[in-house]
């Protein structure tokens, strides 16, 4: 049966086959047709998850990016407070020393006058016992 000038090996039509069905690598890109072949079809889901790993991978950096110049700008505010705060409060402590309230007091000719005699307790007597018979 081998030898029968009729019958040939399955193998030779295959690559007949394959041979008139091979045409420009090129145009089977533009046309889609290598999309359609068998070896590209099994392959698709791995290329889709492929795909879609890198979409991930590329969106999860451009919100790390995001979150890092979102850390720096909110150190640098809070920098720029921190200065405020401080200069905020020293000048508060400025205005309010003794000396300083005294001198707005007669800048303003408000008519007060500083206390010569120190400042003293009252205390109800009522009380007062009630705490010394405890």
């Amino acid at each position: 049966m081998a030898n029968e000038p009729n019958s040939r090996p399955e193998f030779i039509d295959q690559k007949e086959e394959k041979k008139e069905y091979r045409r420009s690598r090129f145009r089977d890109v533009v046309d889609g047709s290598l999309l359609t072949r068998d070896k590209v079809v099994k392959q698709l889901p791995f290329v889709l998850f492929l795909t879609l790993t890198i979409i991930l991978y590329i969106a999860n950096r451009y919100h790390a990016e995001k979150l890092v110049r979102r850390t720096l700008e909110m150190q640098t505010e809070l920098k720029e407070l921190r200065a405020e705060s401080i200069s905020t409060a020293s000048g508060l402590e400025y205005i309010s020393r003794q000396s300083q309230v005294a001198r707005l007091i007669d800048e303003r000719n408000m008519d007060l006058k500083q206390s010569e005699k120190p400042p003293y307790q009252l205390v109800d007597e009522k009380k007062r016992r009630r705490r010394n018979d405890d």
